[in-house]
C-alpha cells in the first residue's frame, strides 16, 4: 500500500496493481507498481537510508554514462517516515533464474567492473558527500581519521601481543607479525582509487532476452583501491559459500583483463578488510563476531600460512 501511494503520487496516475519482490535482497522492501501506462519498482526503507539512495542514484547515472546497463532512478524522497527510490522496471530474468550460463554473466560483470573503476571520483570511503565532483568520504572513528592511510595504520597498530584477535584464536603471534609486515607494505604502496560496486553478484543482475546483463543495487558502492575492492568481495563470496566458483571467478577476471599476478596482489587487502570488519564487530556489533571471526581465520589460513 505504501509503494502504491508513493508511485501513484509520483506518476500522477491511478495504480492498477502491485506486488512485492521477495527473496532477492535483504535490506530494502521492494515492490513493483503498475499503472495504465507505466510499470515501476519502488524500494523502501527507514529515513536514515535516504543518503544511501542519493548515492545509488548518482552511481546509476554515472554507470549509465559509462555504458553499463541498469534501471533509471526516476525519483528519491521521504514519505511518511519512509525513504524511497522509484526505478524503471527492467524486463528479464534475475541472474539467479536466467538460462544464460553463469560464466557468461560473470564475464560481462568483469567488463562492467573495469568501466566502473574508471568513473571519475575523489576521496575514499562509502559516503557520497559531493555529487557534483563525485567526492566520497569515510567517517573517522576511534583509531582512524577516516583516510585510507588511517585505515591501514589503525589495523597495524591493533596487531599487538594483547590483540583480541589472538585471544579469539583467529591468528597466532607469529601470524600477527607476518600480517604486520604485509600491512606495512600496503602503507607504503601507491594505489589507484576508484568507484567499486561493492556487491557484484548474480542475484544483483537482470538478464534480458538478448542476453545482456543489467546491473542492480548500488547500495554498497564506495571508493576503494581498484581493482582490489570488487575482487576482494568476490573472493570473500567464494570463501563463504563457493559462489562464484573458480570457473566463474576466472570468467570475471578474463572479462576484466586481470592476470594471475594482479589477482595475487589483491590478497593482502582481503586480509586487511577481514581484520577491520572483525574489529568493528567486536566494538559495535557483537552478534556478528562469530561469523566475522570465522571468515578472518579462513583468510589467515589462505594468506598467511
Amino acid at each position: 500500500m505504501q509503494a502504491e501511494r508513493i508511485a501513484g503520487d509520483f506518476l500522477q496516475e491511478q495504480v492498477k496493481a502491485s506486488y512485492q519482490i521477495v527473496g532477492k535482497g535483504f535490506i530494502n522492501q521492494v515492490c513493483v507498481v503498475k499503472t495504465a501506462s507505466r510499470k515501476v519498482v519502488v524500494r523502501m526503507n527507514d529515513t536514515g537510508t535516504y543518503p544511501n539512495y542519493a548515492k545509488e542514484k548518482w552511481c546509476m547515472e554515472q554507470a549509465a554514462a559509462a555504458g553499463i546497463p541498469g534501471p533509471e532512478a526516476l525519483a528519491i524522497g521521504i514519505a511518511d517516515e519512509t525513504a524511497y527510490m522509484i526505478l524503471t522496471f527492467v524486463d528479464g530474468d534475475n541472474g539467479v533464474d536466467s538460462a544464460v550460463p553463469n560464466t557468461e554473466i560473470w564475464r560481462q560483470l568483469g567488463r562492467y567492473a573495469k568501466r566502473i573503476h574508471a568513473i571519475p571520483v575523489k576521496g575514499y570511503g562509502e559516503n557520497l558527500i559531493d555529487p557534483v565532483h563525485g567526492e566520497f568520504h569515510s567517517p573517522p572513528h576511534p583509531g582512524s581519521d577516516g583516510s585510507w592511510l588511517g585505515y591501514v595504520k589503525h589495523n597495524i597498530h591493533s596487531l599487538t601481543e594483547h590483540d583480541r584477535l589472538i585471544k579469539l584464536g583467529v591468528l597466532t603471534p607469529v601470524q600477527s607479525n607476518r600480517a604486520r609486515e604485509l600491512f606495512e607494505h600496503l602503507k607504503n604502496q601507491t594505489f589507484r582509487f576508484g568507484l567499486i560496486h561493492g556487491d557484484l553478484s548474480i542475484k544483483n543482475t537482470i538478464v534480458d532476452r538478448t542476453g545482456q546483463v543489467i546491473v542492480l543495487d548500488w547500495g554498497n558502492a564506495e571508493v576503494r583501491p581498484v581493482p582490489h575492492g570488487d575482487i576482494n568481495w568476490l573472493m570473500q563470496l567464494q570463501m563463504l559459500d563457493g559462489d562464484p566458483n573458480p570457473e566463474e571467478l576466472q570468467a570475471f577476471l578474463d572479462g576484466y583483463g586481470i592476470g594471475a599476478a594482479d589477482f595475487a596482489a589483491t590478497r593482502p587487502l582481503l586480509l586487511l578488510k577481514a581484520f577491520d570488519n572483525l574489529r568493528w564487530a567486536l566494538d559495535r556489533c557483537p552478534e556478528r563476531v562469530e561469523s566475522y571471526a570465522a571468515f578472518a581465520k579462513q583468510a589467515v589460513g589462505m594468506i598467511l600460512d
